[in-house]
């Protein structure tokens, strides 16, 4: 009984390997964040930066999201900038985190790994943690189908 109350983190990770260089890559997640994301994940409705300057360690955006019909409101926080390899967001109005990770496979293809992370769980929504997992995962492997399809049809047509 006392673990029936604990909060574990929801996770999901995803990867596949995309046909472009790492540096494109993060190109395209990492320093035009605020033009692709909306493009890889639809369900992002508004995406504003709130701080000056490039996309970097400590950049703050607020975003509006429509997930299954629901409506949210959130902002978040560059923790992590890694150029050519990885960024991570973490929610600062909601406890969440999302982390991209691009390797270099060889000098035409990368990887990438994606987590998202829902840090904790609100009470009313803990007997569904079950499809709330399922619902997280689904969308990880969805995020990186994504951005594999939009890069790769992007370095395309410039081919």
């Amino acid at each position: 009984m006392l673990g029936l109350f604990k909060d574990s983190p929801v996770i999901g990770k995803a990867s596949t390997i995309i046909q472009s260089p790492a540096d494109k890559l993060f190109n395209f997640i990492g320093n035009d964040l605020l033009i692709n994301y909306p493009r890889w994940s639809p369900e992002v409705k508004e995406l504003e930066k709130l701080t000056d300057g490039p996309i970097q360690l400590g950049t703050v955006c607020r975003q509006v999201r429509i997930d299954q019909g629901n409506r949210s409101e959130s902002t978040f926080k560059v923790k992590i900038f890694d150029v050519g390899t990885r960024i991570c967001f973490e929610g600062t109005s909601n406890p969440y985190r999302c982390d991209y990770v691009m390797e270099s496979v060889n000098a035409s293809d990368s990887k990438i790994t994606f987590t998202f992370e829902l840090l904790s769980l609100d009470l009313h929504v803990r007997p569904f943690e079950k499809l709330v997992r399922i619902a997280v995962q689904d969308g990880t492997e969805r995020t990186v189908k994504n951005i594999k399809k939009i890069i790769e049809a992007d370095l395309a047509s410039l081919k």
